[in-house]
């Protein structure tokens, strides 16, 4: 527990904080779902999930932990009625110590620890009591990050042997204890072990995409936004792909398709301290024909502080995803920041994106973040936004789950 009227902002403007959660001493948190008046949150170094009973925003109270195997991370998480689907992959932080090493190059080396690799399903019919029904294997390191809203299929970045990095994966749901992959695609150069050889020398690797009307929309970190068509989706096929790293940094790593506009929003992550892989972007692509992605804009970088000087990571991280029972906006888009919080922005005029409020969380309390020499600043990570307007949003570092009240219009 903790009291949200010790905390005070570094900075706020069109949200007004409600409650806040230490999640039981486990301050670091990555995705966040709400489902049944509770917070699922993926742990970064806690090495597990976490359950918050969010019923009263204003007293938020952790009723459970479920660990992670040994050397596994549990980053990322979808719910959908009574089911959660909880990945399971390598802690790749506990092997690369240096985040240009991990975000530099392929990840794929073969290793000797003992990790848990694929991904598990709980029932939370009860939500404070998740109960495991189900495991799909992954022979290699793992899955990093699931899109699935209910249905038959959901759509993965899995991490094979034998190939440079994540690709992507369908996954049959039909049977919630008994997922299976069914579908399988990947830039062409990654198969390593099928005698291909990659044309590029950073990291091109799938985070994760998001399906609408049948297309996924993925962000390849430095390998840009490829749109697949899945109308089957046992046979996914390219549509196009649009790149721009270089000149641009990349780090591609969230989509949000707006169908409805014929729009897609695209956040490239800054994975380095004070900017130094430069100043990334929220791009607006306009995918009206999808074989010709073409860009139109971008978000305007917040300028409030000097936050490249403030240390850490300056720059987008995820975009709330318009999950069906969450808030649906085409016009108002949430993302986080990192060490500059959460913003709303107004997307009316997709040529003139603009932002229309923030809160910057202070500087963790409870450091839980591993790694050596760190800045201890805030990191915002992950942003849900529920049917009411109430902004979930983690701290990659230890700052726990803060759950905020927009204040602005509730465009849809």
């Amino acid at each position: 527990m903790s009291n949200s009227d010790d905390i005070k902002p570094d900075s706020a403007k069109g949200f007004a904080l409600l409650g806040h959660s230490d999640q039981g001493g486990r301050g670091d948190g990555c995705q966040v779902m709400i489902n049944k008046g509770h917070a699922f949150v993926g742990h970064m170094f806690s090495g597990g999930f976490s359950v918050i009973d969010v019923r009263d925003p204003r007293k938020p109270e952790t009723v459970n932990f479920v660990a992670a195997p040994p050397n596994t991370w549990s980053i990322h998480l979808q719910t959908h009625g009574d089911i959660m689907l909880v990945i399971n992959e390598f802690d790749f932080f506990s092997q690369y110590q240096s985040e240009t090493d991990y975000y530099g190059g392929s990840v794929n080396e073969t290793g000797d620890q003992n990790f848990a690799a694929g991904i598990r399903v709980f029932d939370i019919a009860n939500p404070a009591e998740p109960r495991e029904i189900g495991f799909m294997p992954v022979d290699g390191k793992g899955v990093h990050r699931i899109w699935w809203d209910g249905g038959q299929y959901a759509y993965a970045s899995i991490l094979p042997w034998g190939y440079t990095d994540h690709i992507f994966a369908t996954i049959d749901l039909s049977d919630p204890t008994k997922p299976r992959e069914v579908g399988r695609w990947w830039i062409p150069g990654m198969w390593t072990a099928g005698g291909e050889e990659p044309q590029w020398t950073n990291r091109w690797a799938l985070h994760h995409g998001l399906e609408a009307n049948g297309i996924v929309y993925s962000a390849w970190r430095d390998g840009g936004l490829v749109l697949l068509d899945v109308k089957d989706p046992t046979k996914p096929e390219m549509l196009s792909h649009l790149n721009w790293s270089p000149p641009f940094g990349g780090g591609t790593h969230s989509c949000l398709p707006l169908p409805d506009r014929g729009l897609v929003v695209v956040a490239d992550e800054a994975v380095a301290d004070e900017c130094a892989d430069g100043v990334k972007y929220i791009w607006v692509v306009d995918v009206r024909e999808p074989t010709n992605p073409v860009t139109i804009s971008t978000f305007p970088t917040p300028s409030d502080a000097d936050y490249r000087a403030k240390g850490g990571h300056f720059g987008p991280h995820n975009l709330h995803e318009n999950r069906i029972g969450s808030f649906q906006s085409s016009d108002l888009i949430f993302a986080t920041y990192q060490n500059a919080g959460v913003r709303a922005f107004d997307l009316t005029d997709p040529f003139a994106p603009r932002e229309v409020a923030h809160f910057v969380p202070p500087a963790p309390k409870n450091w839980t973040d591993y790694r050596q020499g760190r800045p201890r600043v805030t990191h915002t990570c992950d942003v849900y936004v529920d049917a009411n307007g109430l902004a979930y949003t983690t701290d990659f570092c230890g700052g726990g789950l803060y759950i905020l009240e927009y204040q602005g219009s509730s465009q849809r």
